[in-house]
C-alpha cells in the first residue's frame, strides 16, 4: 500500500465498511494520519499495517478494548500473537481431521452396508458433540463480548 488512501479506499482493501473504520475513528482504535483539505480520512500504510493487526486479533476473539489496549502497549509484539494464532489454528485442524477420520470410518461401513458398531457411532457422536459444544461456547464469547461493547457504547451516548 503507497500513498495515501480514502476510508473507501482502505474499507474496500481491509474487507470492511466504511462505516466500521469511522467507528474505530471513533474509539480511537485506528485514526487515520490526515485529512484532505475537504476533511476525508487519509489512511497510509502504518495505518494499514495498524489495520492488519487489528483484524488479526479480532480473529483471536480479543474484544476492540483489549485490541486498543494492547496496540497502545509498548511491549506489544506481534510475532507472539501470530504464534498465538498458528497455535489456535492447528488445534482446530487437529480436531477437525479427527471428526473428517471418524466420519469417513462410519461412512465407509454404511456403504458396505455393515453394521456400524455402538463404540464407533458413540465416538462419532461424542466428537461432533465436542466439537459442537467448542463452537457454542467460542461464540457465546464473542456475542458477550460484543453486547458488553454495545451496552458500553450505549452507555457513552446516555
Amino acid at each position: 500500500m503507497e500513498g495515501k488512501y480514502k476510508i473507501g479506499e482502505l474499507a474496500a482493501v481491509a474487507g470492511l465498511t466504511v462505516r466500521t473504520l469511522r467507528y474505530y475513528d471513533q474509539i480511537d482504535l485506528l485514526s487515520p494520519s490526515a485529512h484532505s483539505g475537504s476533511g476525508h480520512r487519509l489512511y497510509d500504510k502504518n495505518d494499514f499495517f495498524r489495520l492488519q493487526q487489528i483484524l488479526a486479533l479480532k480473529e483471536l476473539e480479543v474484544s476492540l478494548e483489549e485490541i486498543k489496549s494492547i496496540l497502545n502497549d509498548n511491549q506489544y509484539n506481534p510475532l507472539d500473537f501470530a504464534w498465538l494464532q498458528i497455535t489456535r489454528i492447528k488445534k482446530n485442524i487437529n480436531a477437525q481431521q479427527k471428526l473428517l477420520k471418524a466420519l469417513l470410518n462410519v461412512a465407509g461401513h454404511m456403504e458396505k452396508e455393515e453394521k456400524v458398531s455402538v463404540k464407533d457411532f458413540s465416538m462419532l457422536l461424542s466428537m461432533m458433540n465436542k466439537h459442537h459444544e467448542e463452537f457454542l461456547t467460542e461464540r457465546k464469547g464473542s456475542i458477550e463480548r460484543s453486547l458488553d461493547r454495545l451496552g458500553d457504547f450505549l452507555t457513552e451516548k446516555a
